[in-house]
């Protein structure tokens, strides 16, 4: 039986990749938790590798390459399959996000990246590195606007967001930028495109006072969370941690205004944005 083809790195290479390693695991008989136990991981991560959202790294690759026979066909690929115009330490959530049915999520300090518009993805992008050049912030703001293309689909992925009052008193690249996202967002909100709540000042303490939350579920692969911090960031597939996390943003939510108020304040501020008053 001739062996797999190597990939083409414009056509969803991480995807395709996954889909390869899928079918050799099945013509050898084996399992995702019985390939797991030969390489050392849980079954769950082979089904996430599967999935295309982890990204394969080499050590894996040459091991998979052992236990399933491919005649090094993972290690020749799994380079093309790392291509990725994101930071690295946000390449494998960028990579999850394309391919998950819901993304939930809460900052506390800034609007978040699948709800920016370009221009505030600008000024983020400016202030996270104030000497970098201006095509190194554009090629920053395209990642981003690429990310942000994935609500173009008209019901996929669910996106529930719980915005945090002061990403929305905090003047990011002015008034008018603050402006025009807030009504990006209330526009999202309006159309059902996503589900949009502020959790207001008054709440007091909450459930995730010191970290943002990113939730993401798929289709055939167990759920991850993203933690995100200056320059580094790390995704988690163990479910116990999974749950816990879920169950903090469950209670965010639960303290958070209903949908309509959440949105009457958006939409109040955007004006207050537009007319130059202090909110």
């Amino acid at each position: 039986m001739p062996g797999p083809k190597d990939l083409d790195p414009s056509s969803s290479p991480r995807a395709l990749l996954g889909a390869e390693l899928r079918h050799a695991r099945e013509r050898k008989g084996l399992s995702q938790d019985q390939l797991g136990h030969r390489l050392f991981v849980s079954g769950s991560f082979i089904g996430q590798l599967e999935a295309g959202t982890r990204r394969m790294q080499p050590d894996c690759a040459r091991m998979l390459d052992e236990a399933l026979e491919t005649d090094g066909f993972f290690q020749r690929n799994c380079g093309a399959a790392a291509k990725s115009k994101f930071e690295e330490h946000f390449e494998a959530v960028a990579e999850a996000e394309a391919q998950a049915t819901a993304i939930r999520e809460y900052t506390p300090l800034l609007i978040p990246g699948l709800l920016q518009t370009r221009a505030y993805a600008q000024a983020v992008n400016r202030a996270h590195d104030p000497m970098a050049p201006e095509e190194t912030i554009e090629e920053w703001t395209e990642g981003r606007m690429e990310r942000v293309r994935l609500l173009d689909h008209p019901t996929k992925p669910l996106l529930w967001a719980v915005l945090d009052e002061a990403s929305l008193r905090r003047e990011t690249g002015g008034r008018a930028v603050m402006a025009e996202v807030l009504r990006h967002v209330a526009g999202l909100a309006r159309r059902n495109r996503a589900i949009v709540q502020v959790l207001p000042f008054s709440a007091g303490a909450h459930a995730a006072m010191q970290s943002d939350l990113k939730l993401m579920e798929f289709a055939d692969a167990p759920p991850l969370v993203y933690h995100e911090g200056v320059r580094t960031g790390r995704v988690e597939d163990d479910p116990a941690t999974v749950a816990h996390l879920r169950f903090r943003y469950d209670l965010l939510v639960a303290s958070a205004l209903s949908r309509d108020k959440s949105l009457a304040l958006l939409e109040a501020l955007a004006e207050d944005y537009a007319h130059e008053e202090h909110p």
